[in-house]
C-alpha cells in the first residue's frame, strides 16, 4: 500500500496512538504533520518526554516526510495558521485524523458527576470534544477541495460498545461517546462532496504511558501479563496506524462512511498485523475480560 504524493495532519501525534499513525503513515510515503503541545523546548502539562519532533523524524525514518508544528488545538487561531501553512506548503490535504485527547491525568475512575471534580471534567470534555471540532473547522474546507479526503476520529470504543456500557464516569463517558457521533455527522457533510468520515478505536493500547504503568518496556510487555493476563490482548500503537493506511490506501474506503471502526476488525478485513505478526482483536474480548476484573477503561490509555 501506498499514499506517496498524499498529505496527512495528524492531530494530536506526540504520543500513543496519534504516533503510530503517524509512523505508519509515513511508512507508506505519506507528507505527515505531526501536531501536539509538547516540543523538545516547551512542554504541556503532561510533563512526559515525548515530543512532536521525534514523532517527526520517526515519520522520515520510515520513508515519509515528518513535519513537526507546535499546535494547541483549543486555540482556534493556531490551527487556523496551521491550516494556512499545509495550504501554501503543500497546496492540498488529503487526511485528517482528529487524535487529539489530553485527558488522562484529568478523569477520576467509576466517580459519578457529583463525586468527580468538575473543573477537570470540563477541561476533559474541552479537549476531547471542543479540539476536534476546531480542528476539522478550519482543516476540512481544504480537505474537500479535491475528491477521496478521508477523516478519521479517534476515539476510546466503538459506538456499539459505547452504546451499551458506563465508561468511567458521565466525562469520560460523554466524551468517548461524542466523538463516534461526531464523525457520523461529518459522513454527512461530507458525503456530497466525495469524502469519506468514521470513528477508529484502536485496542487496548500498549501507549507509552500504559507500558510505564505496567513497568514493563515494547519488548518484554508480555512480562506484564503474569500479573493481568488479560494484556495479552494488547496491541502497539503502529496497529491502529496500519488500519488508518489500509482506509486510506482503499478506493472503496466510501463503503464505511459515518461508521464506528476498530483496528481489530479492520484487520480482519484487510489482514494486515501488528508489528509482532498477530491480529489482536481487543474489542470482541473486552465484556469478558471486564468480567474477569480488568478496569473498564484498561483499553482507553491513548
Amino acid at each position: 500500500m501506498t499514499l506517496q504524493g498524499k498529505v496527512a495532519l495528524v492531530a494530536g501525534a506526540t504520543r500513543g496512538a496519534g504516533r503510530g499513525i503517524a509512523v505508519e503513515l509515513g511508512a507508506a510515503g505519506a507528507t505527515v504533520y505531526v501536531t501536539g503541545r509538547t516540543t523538545r523546548t516547551r512542554q504541556s502539562d503532561y510533563q512526559r518526554p515525548e515530543t512532536i519532533e521525534e514523532t517527526a523524524e520517526l515519520v522520515t525514518a520510515q520513508g515519509g516526510k515528518g513535519i513537526a508544528v507546535r499546535v494547541d488545538h483549543l486555540v482556534a487561531e493556531e490551527v487556523q495558521e496551521l491550516v494556512t501553512r499545509i495550504r501554501e506548503e503543500q497546496g492540498r490535504l488529503d487526511i485528517l485524523i482528529n487524535d487529539v485527547w489530553g485527558g488522562e491525568k484529568l478523569f477520576e475512575w467509576n466517580k459519578s458527576v457529583w463525586e468527580h471534580n468538575l473543573e477537570n471534567g470540563l477541561r476533559l470534555l474541552r479537549l476531547g470534544i471542543d479540539t476536534h471540532l476546531i480542528t476539522a473547522h478550519h482543516a476540512l474546507p481544504l480537505m474537500i477541495e479535491h475528491p477521496g479526503g478521508l477523516l478519521v476520529e479517534v476515539t476510546d470504543g466503538t459506538a456499539e460498545y459505547n452504546a451499551g456500557h458506563y465508561r468511567l464516569s458521565p466525562f469520560y463517558d460523554l466524551a468517548k461517546v461524542a466523538v463516534n457521533r461526531m464523525a457520523w455527522a461529518h459522513a454527512k457533510d461530507l458525503e456530497r462532496h466525495g469524502a469519506t468520515s468514521v470513528s477508529l478505536t484502536p485496542g487496548w493500547l500498549r501507549s507509552e504511558m500504559m507500558l510505564e504503568a505496567f513497568g514493563v518496556r515494547e519488548e518484554n510487555w508480555r512480562d506484564a501479563t503474569a500479573n493481568v493476563p488479560h494484556f495479552v490482548i494488547s496491541e502497539t500503537p503502529r496497529f491502529v496506524g496500519r488500519a488508518v493506511v489500509a482506509l486510506a490506501s482503499d478506493p472503496q474506503r466510501s463503503r464505511w462512511n459515518g461508521q464506528s471502526l476498530s483496528s481489530g476488525g479492520l484487520a480482519q478485513i484487510y489482514g494486515f498485523t501488528d508489528l509482532d505478526g498477530s491480529r489482536p482483536e481487543a474489542w470482541r474480548y473486552v465484556p469478558e475480560v471486564q468480567d474477569a476484573g480488568k478496569p473498564a477503561d484498561a483499553t482507553g490509555y491513548r
